[in-house]
C-alpha cells in the first residue's frame, strides 16, 4: 500500500491520500480524542503525541498538529493510516455516521430561499471542490442581512489563510453572482 501526502495551505495541516475510499459521503472531523471515538482509525491517530486534530473526507485523511515537527509526526501518521487500512478494520465504528450534510442547521429567511439556493449552488459546484483539494471543507450555514455564514472545517479550520480564502476568494465570487452578498463569515 503506498499513500501519499500532500502539503495544504495550513502549515499545521497534512493530506494523506491512502489511495482507497475513506468515506462514502460527507464528512467527519475530530478536533479531540473524545470526539473521535467514532473512528477506530481516528482514535489511534490521536494516540500519537503531537496529533490535534482528523479530518475525514472522500478519499482524504487530513491531520492537524500541534508545534511538532513534519519530520517526526508523519512516519507514524503514515504507519498508523496503512496498518488501519492493512488490517480491514472499519473507519468508523458501528453505527456511526458521517457529519451532517451540507445542509444541516442552516438558517435564513424564507423569502431568502431563491438567493440561498445560487448561493449555496455556488459553493457546492465552485468552492467545496476547490477547498477539497487542499484537505479541508467549507459548508453553508446561513444567510442573514446581506452576511453568509459558513463552516470551515478540516486544513481550513485555523488556517492562516483562511481569513484570505474567505474575505478575498469565496466572498468576491459571492458577491459577482450575487448582488445581495455584502459580507462572509465564518461560524
Amino acid at each position: 500500500m503506498f499513500i501519499q501526502t500532500e502539503a495544504t495551505p495550513n502549515p499545521a495541516t497534512l493530506k494523506f491520500l491512502p489511495g482507497r475510499t475513506v468515506l462514502d459521503n460527507g464528512t467527519m472531523e475530530f478536533t479531540s480524542r473524545d470526539s473521535a471515538v467514532r473512528s477506530p482509525l481516528a482514535v489511534k491517530l490521536f494516540d500519537i503525541p503531537g496529533v490535534t486534530g482528523v479530518f475525514y473526507g472522500s478519499d482524504f485523511v487530513t491531520v492537524t498538529k500541534d508545534d511538532g515537527d513534519w519530520q517526526h509526526l508523519k512516519p507514524a501518521i503514515l504507519g498508523t493510516i496503512m496498518e488501519h487500512y492493512m488490517s480491514g478494520a472499519p473507519i468508523l465504528a458501528d453505527g456511526a455516521q458521517p457529519d451532517a450534510g451540507p445542509h444541516a442547521e442552516e438558517f435564513f429567511n424564507e423569502a431568502d430561499a431563491e438567493t440561498v439556493g445560487i448561493i449555496k449552488d455556488i459553493i457546492e459546484t465552485r468552492v467545496r471542490p476547490a477547498v477539497a483539494s487542499d484537505g479541508g471543507d467549507i459548508t453553508f450555514r446561513g444567510f442573514k442581512d446581506g452576511i453568509v455564514f459558513l463552516d470551515m472545517k478540516g486544513s481550513c479550520s485555523g488556517c492562516p489563510s483562511s481569513t484570505a480564502t474567505l474575505k478575498h476568494g469565496i466572498q468576491n465570487l459571492l458577491k459577482h453572482f450575487v448582488p445581495d452578498v455584502v459580507e462572509v463569515r465564518p461560524m
